[in-house]
């Protein structure tokens, strides 16, 4: 929406949601093709705004600077030439997705007759309300629109200036193609337009997507009038089985943590077998150590290597920071407990070389995502071959995992008669 002023933020909004269906309408009518083409012309168009992206980026970093946000938010919040870059081929990847949106998902006849297919259609406006991270700006403008959705983006204050310079690149691809532009950004840091926006605007705005923090999702989850896809804690866990290779469990712990530690696949838990803790911890232990991690343990961990004592927060919380803690676990059942305990049902992992404990873990551990040899930091919709992703939804319902541009489709019947009518 290009003109606001003089509009009261509940005018403003109104006017949001209504040009967001009106252009997803239009993307619906138009086909796959031109949608991949509007998502191509994104990616070029994000690589040649690149200098004003990162200029605005910039500002938005030396503002979060100077509020006293932590390391980790501000981590979030940094993009650089290859992160612009990833944000291009992401939005490539999502082209390149098989078009979501018509396919038959099953088909029967009934003995009277009628023909009854299942087939996908869109969700229809969607409203995704995110923190610090700018490049889901671009993932959820571009699977919005691969999956023929219309979106209302809200970012937080942090993100403002770079979300408006990236949104910049899909307005010029809506432009080209002399389409109303069916992805609309919250031109205002109002609180109250979240308020809105969980209000439903009139039945227009059909899905709540939160992306933050844990207050975020709670206040979504409480206000909201419309369903919610919720995107919870990352409060993930690697468990070195008493089986473990010890090379894999040194170097996926190692990238589970400290690849990025600001992401929602960081592992946050160690639990270690303690058949296996006084040989393979130490190690372990020191290469963290070298990477800058903090180590918080409980009993059994600190009688085999010094640090901090882990106190009953600690299983609780999601650091994304360079901090993890450890536990000494007696075998798989205990690590199995622990995770039902303390965990977010987010991404866990298993190190082994035994089959079976393998699968007892993928069959028991009741997560989103679970993973046997491999590190946390792979729950992402980009790794999975989604061409990106909104967020991890850890609930139940409609969706769970990677939430990528099929996750954004719901479906209608068609029945197909020859005359039939009901006895």
């Amino acid at each position: 929406m290009d003109d606001t002023s003089g509009l009261s933020l509940t005018q403003l909004m109104t006017a949001l949601a209504q040009d967001a269906k009106a252009g997803a309408e239009a993307l619906r009518l138009a086909g796959p093709e031109i949608r991949t083409q509007i998502i191509l012309d994104a990616a070029q168009a994000i690589r040649a705004r690149q200098a004003d992206i990162l200029t605005a980026n910039a500002s938005d970093v030396e503002a979060a600077s100077g509020k006293g946000l932590s390391s980790a938010m501000v981590e979030r919040l940094v993009l650089n030439a290859d992160r612009v870059e990833a944000m291009a081929k992401g939005l490539e990847e999502v082209a390149a997705l098989a078009d979501p949106v018509g396919r038959e998902l099953a088909r029967w006849s009934r003995p009277n007759g009628l023909d009854i297919a299942r087939v996908s259609t869109p969700i229809g406006v969607i409203g995704i309300i995110y923190e610090s991270r700018p490049n889901v700006t671009a993932d959820a403008a571009a699977l919005c629109i691969r999956s023929s959705n219309g979106a209302i983006l809200r970012t937080g204050s942090e993100a403002i200036n770079s979300a408006r310079a990236i949104y910049a690149a899909f307005e010029d691809a809506f432009a080209r193609h002399n389409m109303p532009a069916a992805v609309q950004l919250v031109p205002t840091t109002d609180r109250d337009a979240v308020g809105l926006l969980l209000g439903g605007l009139n039945d227009t705005v059909n899905l709540i997507i939160p992306r933050g923090g844990k207050s975020l999702v709670a206040r979504v989850q409480s206000e909201a009038r419309v369903p919610v896809l919720a995107h919870l804690e990352g409060l993930n866990h690697t468990y070195i089985h008493a089986r473990a290779d010890p090379k894999k469990a040194l170097e996926i712990t190692l990238n589970a943590k400290m690849r990025r530690v600001s992401v929602c696949g960081a592992t946050e838990t160690l639990l270690i077998d303690d058949a296996v803790a006084a040989n393979l911890l130490p190690e372990i232990a020191k290469a963290l150590e070298a990477k800058g991690c903090e180590l918080r343990g409980d009993a059994k961990a600190q009688l085999i290597y010094a640090m901090k004592a882990a106190t009953e927060d600690d299983w609780r919380t999601e650091y994304l920071e360079p901090v993890l803690s450890i536990k000494v676990v007696s075998g798989i059942e205990d690590a199995i407990a622990h995770i039902a305990t303390y965990g977010t049902q987010h991404t866990e992992a298993i190190i082994t070389e035994d089959a079976q404990a393998a699968e007892t873990f993928l069959n028991e551990v009741d997560s989103a995502i679970v993973i046997w040899n491999a590190s946390t930091q792979y729950a992402d919709g980009g790794e999975f071959g989604l061409g990106g992703e909104i967020g991890i939804a850890t609930g139940r319902m409609h969706a769970r995992g990677p939430v990528g541009a099929d996750q954004l489709t719901t479906f209608k019947y068609v029945v197909r008669g020859a005359g039939q009518t009901r006895p």
